[in-house]
């Protein structure tokens, strides 16, 4: 079968790829399975982290909890998502 790490570094590809069509919760989920699972992706965080500061006004609460504890379960940085969330947290 297909190794973890290649099934993995798939849906990194995949995720990368398509990233401008996912719904915020699409990004935020994504970001959660892979801090589930313990699975580090730089690339795909980083894509991540410009995608969701892009429309921080569409995202939930909740959307931008889970993604802030996807990052730090990671050990992720992402400053300026974490500023633009603080921003829309206490608007």
């Amino acid at each position: 079968g297909v190794s973890e790490s290649r099934l993995f570094n798939a849906i990194v590809r995949a995720s990368e790829q398509r990233i401008g069509s996912f719904k915020p919760q699409d990004l935020t989920n994504t970001a959660w399975a892979f801090a589930m699972l313990g699975v580090p992706a730089p690339q795909l965080f980083a894509a991540i982290a410009r995608e969701s500061k892009q429309r921080i006004g569409s995202l939930k609460p909740q959307e931008l909890a889970n993604t802030a504890w996807s990052f730090a379960t990671l050990g992720t940085t992402a400053p300026q998502l974490f500023e633009a969330s603080a921003r829309a947290s206490s608007a």
